[in-house]
């Protein structure tokens, strides 16, 4: 499957060691990740899954692909600047949320537009969301979150 990683553009060396393993987690169980395409948590993840010989796809914000962090194998330019957050959870099975900003939000509920399930890993308090119809399971690792969006799609099947 794919599965969408979102996170933060400027993290710290905790964060993106988490993203990182998120990524080879994904990659070692034979997922292609899908991300911003950019730095952060975006080039965290995706270092991690090439680490295991995964794919990578980086939905970019801009008009060319020359953006793209090192670790992308499938750069998508978009043209649509932030606008772009609609399309990460819109390319992916499944959505895991690490730590970010107002932009990892907009792509949580974009994930709960397009029902995607949702895990949390050290991402925003999202307990209020449970009104907006998105159901977003916390989890403590990175094999816990990737864990979890396997099973989440195995309950929609």
């Amino acid at each position: 499957m794919r599965v969408s990683v979102i996170g933060g553009g400027t993290i710290t060396d905790e964060e993106a060691a988490v993203a990182e393993a998120v990524g080879r987690e994904l990659a070692a169980r034979g997922h292609a990740v899908v991300c911003g395409g950019r730095g952060g948590t975006m080039e965290a993840v995706c270092r991690g899954a090439k680490d295991e010989d995964g794919t990578t796809i980086g939905i970019l914000p801009e008009a060319t692909t020359s953006a793209a962090n090192d670790y992308v194998d499938v750069p998508i330019a978009t043209g649509l600047g932030h606008a772009r957050n609609a399309l990460v959870p819109l390319n992916g099975d499944a959505v895991i949320a690490l730590s970010g900003g107002v932009g990892t939000l907009t792509e949580i509920g974009f994930a709960g537009i397009y029902d995607r399930p949702v895990v949390g890993l050290e991402t925003h308090e999202l307990s209020s969301l449970e009104d907006l119809a998105i159901e977003i399971e916390t989890v403590e690792t990175p094999a816990a979150a990737v864990e979890a969006v396997e099973a989440g799609l195995e309950r929609r099947s």
